[in-house]
């Protein structure tokens, strides 16, 4: 219908059939089977054709030309929104744990962003508990946590385990703060080796990590992150789950890109245990 509606808008401005066929690029029997069909929809005489290749307008065709400049207006401002709409990116406030973040989402980020090229993520870090308020607050949509934290607002699946080491052979404990993941761990084996410190605490994994490659103090961090640390594995006992946490009154969507993004994780984190 808007093809037609166009065709009749540079035939009623040409007053020509030849000179709109030419105007459009199109065959003028083209021009004349779309005029023809408009005639037909409206049951009305919308050209006076004369033989001459001149054309008169009816009174059909001074009122369907008003409606039609109106008409292709709003077709082609809705058609201009509609294509900046898809334009525009999605956004997805992913939040995680240190340890997460460090050595896993350098594996899921890239996959992400090249399988949702229009959604646009951003990473918070913090440790767990930050992660969870993060969630509850909707200042995040997905996130990652060490710490087996529950809430009934949020939906807590569990992706891949992390084995614990004792990092470090002297020196002060380097200790993390009370709400992350770790601390729960740490605390735990000292108590059970009788260790009561000293200990220094520092809310950077990154930071701990880097003091004891430097061969200052020990700690209970990720095997992933020990490398060429000395460490010792603390066993089944010390073994604790990542977990994403999502909102659950989004569980029940249907299938969009939060959901397929949340999919795509959970396939992505279960190769990495293969």
């Amino acid at each position: 219908m808007f093809k037609n509606l166009a065709t009749f808008k540079a035939v009623y401005e040409a007053r020509s059939f030849s000179r709109a066929a030419d105007l459009l690029f199109i065959a003028q029997p083209t021009v004349s089977a779309q005029i023809k069909q408009l005639e037909t929809e409206f049951g009305a005489q919308l050209f006076v054709r004369n033989g001459r290749g001149e054309i008169g307008l009816t009174p059909a065709a001074d009122t369907l030309y008003a409606q039609t400049l109106q008409l292709l207006g709003t077709w082609n401002t809705l058609h201009t929104q509609l294509q900046a709409t898809a334009a525009q990116k999605r956004t997805c406030r992913l939040a995680s744990s240190h340890t997460f973040a460090t050595y896993i989402l350098p594996h899921l980020l890239p996959m992400l962003e090249q399988t949702f090229a229009n959604v646009q993520f951003s990473v918070h870090m913090g440790n767990s508990q930050d992660v969870q308020t993060r969630l509850l607050h909707h200042d995040a949509d997905i996130g990652f946590i060490e710490k087996p934290l529950a809430s009934t607002q949020l939906h807590r699946t569990v992706l891949l385990a992390d084995q614990l080491v004792h990092a470090g052979t002297s020196g002060p404990w380097l200790t993390r703060e009370p709400d992350s993941g770790v601390y729960y761990y740490t605390k735990r084996y000292m108590e059970e080796a009788g260790i009561a410190g000293p200990t220094i605490e520092i809310d950077n994994n990154a930071v701990i990590v880097n003091l004891l490659q430097t061969g200052f103090g020990q700690s209970i961090i990720s095997q992933r992150a020990a490398g060429n640390i000395p460490h010792q594995s603390l066993g089944s006992k010390f073994t604790r789950q990542f977990y994403m946490l999502t909102a659950r009154d989004r569980q029940d969507e249907e299938l969009d890109d939060y959901t397929r993004i949340t999919r795509a994780i959970k396939h992505a984190t279960h190769e990495l245990t293969e």
